[in-house]
């Protein structure tokens, strides 16, 4: 599936569409900044296998710093199997950029 945008992002958050979306930073970083996601650190992601088997057919958008690690956190899912899986472009520092720390 195509990675998403930071305005694409943005407009599924104030629809309030239904996907699953993952911040894949350590929790330091997330505690600084945010944007709601669920904290599931990269090096945390297989062991968190069971808790996201249910969304493997659903939309699932992954977000870190700048793009890198949701990148590879997006490889992973999609061998695992995973189909509709996202990458933010940029990360939450494109987010900061266009929008600031406000969701």
């Amino acid at each position: 599936m195509n990675d998403i945008t930071v305005e694409e992002l943005k407009n599924k958050l104030d629809a309030n569409e239904q996907f699953l979306f993952i911040d894949v930073r350590e929790p330091y970083e997330y505690e600084a900044s945010n944007l709601g996601a669920k904290l599931i650190p990269l090096g945390n992601l297989l062991g968190a296998l069971n808790e996201l088997e249910p969304f493997k057919d659903q939309e699932i958008v992954i977000h870190c710093r700048s793009g890198a690690r949701s990148g590879s956190a997006k490889i992973t899912l999609s061998q695992l199997g995973y189909t509709k899986v996202r990458n933010l472009l940029g990360g939450i520092l494109e987010w900061e950029r266009q929008y600031g720390n406000k969701v």
